[in-house]
């Protein structure tokens, strides 16, 4: 029985610093995703049923133009930032999981008060940048598909249900140690369409069938 390979990094740890410290930087602004909002902004691009304009990404990401030092850093950080979603979207089409830049775990924690919370609040400004694209096919389908990553972001913790869909805490930490298997089921739903059934295979005729000669 093969083993479930590791979950794949999206970035080096060395590319990951250098967008940390970009993000965590005044140039950036500051109101800016950090590096764990953006790069749960970008996995949900990665999953998107339809490709969001560049343009647009980038300026939820950092909600206004960054002040780049000069050509050459704004064409790093964003070859970054498009580097991490290639790179999730490749992981992702050969049925890898993605790792994700935090512990797996809340340690007791409500999940908007950490890291989690914040992956989860950036994978769903990625979902709410085309709202439209990820509801139109199957609303029920993609509403109980996105329930944890809505549930762990804290973004709708006035609506009473939400709440109580990870009341448990036992229930929350279930759901944060599958956000990778969540992440790839949500790509298998949008970007794999279900294989069509095959033909039945046409029944021969028996030889001789339709060409019966006068005599």
């Amino acid at each position: 029985m093969s083993e479930t390979p590791p979950p794949q990094p999206l970035l080096d740890d060395q590319a990951l610093d250098l967008l940390d410290d970009f993000l965590d930087s005044e140039r950036a602004g500051e109101d800016a995703l950090d590096i764990i909002g953006a790069h749960g902004l970008l996995v949900a691009l990665a999953v998107a049923p339809r490709e969001v304009p560049a343009a647009t990404w980038i300026s939820e990401l950092f909600h206004g133009e960054p002040a780049f030092a000069d050509a050459a850093e704004r064409e790093t950080i964003l070859g970054l930032l498009e580097r991490l979603r290639g790179n999730a979207i490749a992981a992702l089409e050969q049925g890898l999981l993605p790792e994700l830049p935090f512990e797996l775990t809340l340690g007791g924690v409500a999940a908007e008060e950490t890291p989690i919370g914040d992956w989860c609040a950036g994978f769903m400004e990625g979902v709410f940048l085309d709202e439209a694209a990820w509801f139109e096919d199957d609303e029920e389908a993609a509403a109980t598909l996105l329930l944890p990553f809505m549930a762990l972001s804290g973004l709708f913790d006035d609506e009473p249900d939400m709440a109580e869909f990870i009341a448990e805490p036992r229930e929350a930490e279930r759901l944060v140690v599958q956000l990778p298997e969540l992440v790839l089921d949500l790509y298998l739903h949008y970007r794999v369409p279900p294989e069509k059934p095959k033909p039945a295979p046409r029944k021969k005729k028996p030889a001789g069938h339709g060409d019966k000669r006068r005599r």
